[in-house]
């Protein structure tokens, strides 16, 4: 009988080579200006001295998020051991670490909760794998992709008939803001996007392209207060046209070449700005259905909210503190809320210099009966 044939010999693997040195990213000038080329900044663990620079100047790092007013927030809410909280906009989560410490005790004594939900699938992510790496499990810290619309449906998906403090911070994060692929800003050109969940249809630009010119009007004037609301769109609904309006730095253009030729044209700079971003806040607000989405949070809340519970919304326009304050007046006169408070809080002058972002923000708060 013949033998099998024996196996080749294996022969002997090659040394892996070495991996080939990453040069930093190249930059004209000395400081990086694009948001890709900020590698530090967009890597704190590795970088904590450049990161405290950053801080240091009153400038918030590319790609993350500085929470305001966190101790007029845990005045308001006075969050307690064994609580059950909810911060209604994750974000990049400053505002909740200062909860979690303050509620979920690490033993098994007084253990509570926090339920975070951001509608963000690109940072929801991130946030969740820092909070988890800060040390809280998830038998403390849950994360919900949700609009805050949906708060209601979502502490009765876990079983929660109410919480102890809602917070709810209606601005546009900073990483959102800074990454010009979002579409949020026309500092550096990107597609007009300008959606807070890039997975739900339309981004800006389609929507642009379909609205009527009676429509856009209304918006712009309703969601900015912008005076040149009818002629923008009317200006802007000719043009798109001819071209589609598909990127940041085109529509920021196309805005100041229309005020520049307006019967009486709009020639200082700073009022030109205004505008353009008073576009750019209008679209994102219609995008995004962000008063709709206010309005039905406002209608759940003290359904949301346990006896004696506390809730504290922090606004950044017009629009959305008007919503707020008439619901906690209303609330009030009707007996849902046992106290709320008669004016808004700001960020003080200290804030304000640590960190330029904040000087819009308005904070109210509510106490449930």
């Amino acid at each position: 009988m013949s033998q099998p044939d024996s196996p080749e010999p294996t022969p002997p693997s090659e040394p892996a080579a070495p991996a080939a040195h990453q040069r930093r990213p190249r930059y004209a000038g000395k400081n990086p200006r694009r948001f890709g080329e900020k590698y530090k900044e967009l890597a704190p663990d590795r970088y904590a001295g450049d990161i405290a620079k950053v801080l240091a100047s009153g400038k918030t790092p590319a790609g993350a998020h500085r929470p305001i007013m966190v101790a007029e927030i845990l005045a308001a809410l006075a969050p307690q051991p064994g609580e059950i909280v909810v911060d209604c906009t994750l974000g990049f989560g400053g505002h909740a670490r200062e909860l979690l410490a303050r509620v979920a005790s690490r033993s098994e004594i007084n253990r509570g909760r926090l339920i975070g939900l951001d509608v963000d699938p690109l940072e929801l992510p991130k946030t969740v794998a820092r909070l988890r790496g800060a040390g809280w499990d998830e038998n403390v810290f849950t994360a919900v992709r949700s609009n805050f619309a949906g708060l209601f449906k979502v502490l009765g998906s876990l079983g929660l008939a109410g919480a102890d403090a809602i917070l709810a911070d209606l601005g546009v994060s900073s990483m959102q803001l800074d990454d010009p692929a979002r579409g949020f800003t026309f500092k550096v050109d990107g597609p007009l996007d300008l959606r807070l969940n890039p997975q739900r249809a339309p981004a800006a630009a389609d929507w642009l392209a379909r609205v009527a010119e009676p429509a856009l009007a209304a918006v712009l004037a309703e969601n900015s207060d912008e005076p040149h609301a009818v002629a923008l769109a009317r200006e802007l609904t000719a043009r798109r046209a001819l071209k589609p309006l598909t990127r940041t730095r085109q529509l920021a253009d196309a805005i100041r070449d229309i005020l520049a030729h307006l019967p009486k044209p709009v020639r200082d700079p700073d009022k030109i700005d205004l505008s353009v971003r008073r576009v750019f806040q209008a679209l994102r607000i219609a995008v995004n259905d962000e008063f709709g989405a206010l309005d039905m949070f406002l209608r759940q809340l003290p359904a949301c909210l346990s006896s004696g519970g506390r809730v504290a919304i922090f606004s950044f326009h017009s629009g959305e503190d008007r919503r707020v304050k008439h619901a906690f007046r209303d609330g009030l006169r009707s007996g849902l809320y046992s106290a709320a408070s008669e004016d808004i809080s700001k960020p003080g002058s200290a804030e304000l210099r640590a960190n330029p972002r904040s000087a819009s923000a308005k904070l109210r708060w509510a106490v449930r009966a």
